[in-house]
């Protein structure tokens, strides 16, 4: 047995979850990140890993928290509660609101509104103590599920982000937050694209402050954020032919900057990067020599679909490796990992995926063993190359 390599013609490299090269960027946003959700691919960055005051960005944690009950059926949308009076009292008057009144009977649906609309501070601290209890037991809930999809730099004390020693997360968490959001809950996703929400006849607070709604073509969410420690801060996407960018930008000057500079960045990221397919999932990359066994090769296949992000100018530069121990020995179950497919691109780390047997494979028995050996030992394959490999 022995190592096999074989460089696959003609393709173009993966670029998951590293860094697509393009020309020199920058911005002045202090915190910054750009991802291609298609591939995890990251456009751009700056302090992506640095955390800071999110200030209403962090709503998006509860909104996500909601959404995670409402899709195990824990939570509904026509669910009602009522305000209470001490609740009213504390956050009437503390920076965005609702309108809220003590008593008042609102949906989950209308709660949800009046968070990603309206940015409803008040709306946060309802939701939260109907669904926790109390709002620092929701705190504790939002740190736990941070944790379980994959945000490490974020830490929470509140559900509305009011400023608080300690309560931050990264551009890069925000991010993950907003994949999440988009992926896991299409269905209810579909709220952020909504541009005006009425509660009651507050006509004062009524349009959603994501500047890039109605403006950048294919905007479809998230949240706006802003304090004096925090400055204006931006959690976006957009979806144009089917490709969905997500934008984070914090500590940016004023509310105009924001919206340049966010359109410009998505901008940056559609027109000098491309998603590219490679293999389906199932679909032979290559084949592999099969020792003793009914087939002389099997399919060497993907599990998952394979596409890339790159930079247009880097899709000539980019290597696809096939390695695997070969002959491998039959029997081979489908499914089976095999060997490996190495991406390889200038300036970059090497990214690995595993290829598994796309057929299974039974061993021969009795007197076929001896023919396979001398076959194998003459012609270089264990059984003749028309026979096809056993599929399931």
């Amino acid at each position: 047995m022995m190592l096999k390599t074989s460089a696959i013609a003609g393709l173009l490299a993966v670029a998951l979850t590293a860094n697509a090269t393009a020309q020199e960027m920058d911005s002045p946003a202090r915190e910054a990140i750009l991802l291609d959700a298609s591939t995890n691919t990251v456009l751009f960055e700056k302090n992506a890993d640095t955390p800071f005051p999110p200030a209403s960005m962090s709503k998006l944690m509860t909104v996500y928290m909601a959404f995670d009950a409402i899709k195990r059926g824990k939570l509904s949308l026509e669910d009602q509660v009522t305000v209470s009076p001490d609740t009213w009292r504390k956050w009437n008057n503390q920076g965005s609101t609702m309108f809220l009144s003590p008593n008042d009977v609102v949906t989950i649906h209308d709660l949800l509104m009046g968070i990603i609309v309206l940015s409803g501070n008040d709306a946060c601290v309802v939701l939260a103590e109907y669904m926790a209890g109390s709002h620092d037991t929701f705190a504790e809930w939002m740190n736990t599920k941070a944790q379980e999809i994959g945000m490490t730099n974020s830490y929470f004390l509140n559900a509305n982000g009011w400023p608080a020693a300690g309560h931050e997360m990264s551009a890069r968490d925000l991010a993950t937050l907003s994949y999440h959001l988009a992926t896991d809950f299409p269905e209810l996703y579909e709220l952020f694209k909504v541009r005006e929400f009425l509660y009651k006849d507050y006509k004062s607070n009524r349009f959603n402050r994501n500047p890039l709604l109605g403006r950048f073509p294919g905007a479809d969410g998230l949240k706006t954020g802003h304090t004096e420690e925090s400055g204006y801060g931006l959690t976006a996407s957009a979806v144009q032919k089917g490709r969905r960018l997500i934008l984070v930008v914090g500590g940016l000057s004023s509310m105009a900057e924001r919206a340049r500079e966010s359109e410009r960045l998505l901008q940056y990221g559609f027109r000098n990067f491309g998603y590219y397919p490679l293999f389906k999932a199932g679909e032979a990359v290559d084949n592999a020599d099969v020792w003793l066994g009914q087939a002389g090769t099997v399919p060497l296949v993907v599990e998952k679909d394979l596409g890339i992000t790159l930079s247009r100018g880097q899709r000539s530069k980019m290597q696809v490796t096939v390695n695997y121990m070969g002959p491998v020995k039959a029997p081979i179950t489908k499914g089976q990992e095999l060997g490996s497919l190495t991406i390889s691109a200038p300036d970059r780390k090497d990214v690995t995926v595993p290829l598994i047997a796309g057929a299974s494979v039974e061993e021969i028995s009795g007197f076929g063993r001896l023919g396979a050996a001398l076959s194998y030992f003459i012609f270089g394959s264990s059984a003749p190359a028309e026979q096809p490999a056993a599929a399931e």
